[in-house]
């Protein structure tokens, strides 16, 4: 007999923020979402991400972790066993609050290259709840629900990039990916293995100039397999999913049940590109009404009660939490096999998943992740052949429609958040593993020089304030934008976080869209 469970009804909402994957469309204001803009904020003039949250009416609806892990073969034979351990994967996204499920050993911070770094109080914190989510589909372990995450044992490096209204530039991830690789090793026991990427931007640059995928693939280049979700408009694939060496995911509908026969494409998923180059979704991963941490106080949890799960859990539905999924069966994978090469660990993923056969898929090939059936398989011999990124090409058309915008002057042509940039010296200093010396991203200062903390689990990366940015109307980036809103009481205590909400509900002078 199938093994089924019951659902309600779906509501689609669109959360207009810095996350997950991606309509290249304005920014629109939900019901009861803040409009006034303050002086100061940072915002983004159109979609850098935007997610697609499925929330159910009632509680208990939702595809739990337990069933994730079922359905995409990592629950029996040779994967029942493995947890991630000794595999690193960086989660490039809106950072991670420490809620009790988020087990405290597991995560280090990364630096926060986000316009609320400029904030003592939301440095590093995830005051959206896109990246608290992500990070629990793969490390979570929370006493309250019994949800663990899919590789519990893995070690999270949290890269902040976004704000908690959607306020992220392509700059900001570039000097992300090249931060990654430049300190993909300062764990030894943990190495960088993974860089999840559940973002986008909606610009279609020429893929053999584009410096977003150039990023991207000198991550390949130096042995880390880099997991891009595809975007949720439905229609075509962002960068850097667009690019043919990385791992790029979509989502499935798994229909309540178990089993794979049943499984559908998620209607929302951008399956295609047809750009400069045309480009298919790799790969397929359960991805709507995915039960994972809740942020309380966030911006998500605030704007979507209907979605939450009791007071641990929130439903997340697209093609990110279906890239957090693909990037924790990854780190699996690694475990198992270690010396894997991205290229043999893109294709074991791509080949020896689930050919679907229902509704929408049947006859189109697609396949949905099958980590017993990847390590089943002869590790192939393997290596990609595609047309490398120069990556001089313009930042601004790796944009496309995506844009940020301070006290109303948005951000555009070859200037990054910190200043200017010339993409040839970039690509080269970034091939060379040297766009970063201490806090120094391309010469400005934007973090602090190194970790601190005595223990490597307590490791966070320093800040910096950014002086002197040439873009905006102030001559000081000091200002975090959030009159009046903070997070209260923020620490680490035995994995336990404390005093976590939201000073007031007033939303007036945050920025919706």
């Amino acid at each position: 007999m199938r093994n089924t469970r019951r659902r309600g009804r779906r509501s689609l909402l669109r959360v207009a923020a810095a996350a997950a994957a991606l309509l290249p469309v304005a920014l629109g204001g939900a019901s009861g979402g803040p409009q006034a803009l303050a002086s100061g904020v940072h915002r983004a003039s159109s979609a850098w991400a935007s997610n697609i949250w499925m929330g159910t009416a009632g509680s208990g609806a939702g595809l739990s972790l337990a069933d994730v892990r079922n359905v995409i073969g990592a629950s029996t034979g040779a994967a029942a066993g493995l947890t991630g351990a000794g595999v690193g994967v960086a989660l490039i996204d809106t950072g991670i609050a420490p809620v009790p499920g988020i087990p405290a050993s597991q995560v280090i911070n990364g630096p926060d290259l986000s316009f609320e770094s400029q904030s003592s109080s939301l440095r590093y914190l995830d005051t959206y709840g896109h990246g608290t989510h992500m990070a629990g589909i793969i490390i979570a372990n929370d006493t309250a629900t019994g949800t663990v995450g899919l590789a519990p044992k893995a070690k999270l490096t949290s890269i902040k990039v976004g704000t908690s209204n959607g306020a992220v530039d392509a700059s900001q991830m570039i000097a992300a990916i090249d931060w990654v690789v430049a300190h993909r090793n300062d764990d030894p026991a943990n190495p960088i293995r993974v860089i999840n990427l559940s973002y986008g931007t909606g610009g279609t640059p020429n893929y053999w100039t584009d410096p977003v995928q150039f990023a991207a693939e000198q991550a390949w280049k130096a042995g880390i397999v880099v997991v891009a979700a595809v975007g949720n408009s439905g229609k075509q694939m962002t960068d850097p999913a667009t690019d043919q060496f990385i791992l790029n995911v979509g989502s499935t509908d798994t229909n309540g049940t178990l089993s794979a026969s049943d499984d559908t494409i998620s209607t929302f998923t951008s399956l295609t590109y047809n750009g400069p180059a045309n480009r298919r979704t790799d790969l397929l991963a359960p991805g709507q009404s995915i039960l994972s941490l809740a942020d309380p106080g966030s911006n998500i949890d605030g704007s979507y009660a209907s979605a939450r799960v009791g007071t641990t859990l929130f439903r997340g539905s697209g093609t990110s939490q279906a890239t957090a999924v693909t990037s924790a069966a990854v780190a699996l994978l690694l475990q198992a096999r270690p010396s894997l090469t991205p290229d043999q660990a893109k294709y074991l993923l791509m080949n020896n998943g689930t050919v679907l056969t229902a509704g929408n898929a049947a006859g189109l090939g697609y396949r949905e992740l099958n980590l017993n059936g990847a390590l089943a398989a002869a590790t192939p011999n393997v290596q990609q052949t595609y047309t490398w990124s120069t990556g001089t090409g313009l930042i601004e058309d790796a944009r496309g429609g995506s844009h940020v915008v301070r006290d109303n002057v948005t951000l555009t042509g070859e200037a990054t958040v910190w200043g200017a940039v010339s993409t040839t010296d970039w690509a080269s200093r970034s091939a060379s593993q040297a766009a970063w010396s201490g806090g120094q991203w391309m010469g400005y200062q934007v973090s602090g020089s190194g970790w601190t903390g005595t223990s490597w689990a307590s490791k966070t990366w320093a800040a910096a304030t950014w002086s002197g940015g040439p873009w905006g109307g102030s001559s000081s980036w000091t200002d975090p934008g959030w009159s009046g809103h903070y997070w209260s009481g923020h620490y680490w205590s035995t994995g336990t976080w404390t005093g976590h909400y939201w000073s007031s509900d007033d939303w007036s002078t945050a920025y919706w869209g």
